[in-house]
């Protein structure tokens, strides 16, 4: 599914983001990255879905390379690849069913069918009462949940989230982890990038931890 090889990533000043980052994540594996703030996790994130370009190395992502791949390929790329922030980056102006039918019709999909997977996928988190609501009247939990919600609304083979917990207490923390698990079980790749290592826990999730840009552990 993803596959990096010799991956280097350097901003300004010769700051080094990543350091020879060599990975495999194989089709419906769930993977934590974990590290603290500053390791590479978002940059690496951002490398997967051609947000940044590597300063060096290939990157594979279900057998096409993103670095290579012409402009005119990278939206079909990034239909399938959903992306979870910890922000949730919500329109606040517009309703939660507003927000996630902008998906469906920037990809062009018919109103009708467009519409189904609106309901469809808010069923699918738990928020189908919500669908009227404006963002900023929901819970923080029910905000990422709706970030969650839009980013399935392209049946994306490849989900990834960047500290999707971030600001949430335990207990809404736990319910955003179980809708994870939950999308993993039905056949999508998620890697769940974290510094809170009380998320992994004893969850039994292949963890990948970084320290510095260079992966110093990989625990099936």
């Amino acid at each position: 599914m993803i596959q990096l090889f010799h991956v280097y990533k350097t901003f300004a000043k010769e700051v080094e983001a990543l350091v020879d980052i060599n990975l495999q994540i194989e089709k419906g594996e769930f993977v934590f990255l974990v590290g603290p703030s500053g390791a590479g996790k978002t940059t690496l994130l951002r490398l997967i879905f051609h947000d940044e370009l590597p300063t060096s190395g290939q990157i594979l992502v279900n057998g096409r390379n993103v670095v290579k791949l012409p402009g005119r390929s990278l939206p079909n790329l990034r239909r399938s690849i959903g992306v979870v922030f910890q922000d949730f980056k919500l329109l606040r102006d517009r309703s939660i069913a507003d927000n996630l039918s902008l998906v469906y019709r920037v990809h062009g999909t018919p109103s009708a069918v467009g519409k189904r997977k609106v309901a469809s996928v808010l069923k699918m988190v738990g928020l189908s009462h919500k669908a009227q609501m404006m963002p900023y009247r929901l819970s923080g939990g029910e905000q990422q949940r709706a970030a969650i919600a839009r980013a399935l609304m392209s049946d994306p083979l490849l989900l990834l989230a960047d500290e999707p917990t971030g600001d949430l207490d335990a207990d809404l923390a736990a319910d955003v982890m179980r809708l994870l698990g939950e999308i993993n079980m039905r056949g999508t790749t998620v890697i769940v990038a974290t510094h809170d290592t009380s998320l992994v826990g004893e969850s039994g999730r292949r963890t990948i931890l970084l320290k510095g840009g260079r992966v110093v552990e990989d625990r099936p």
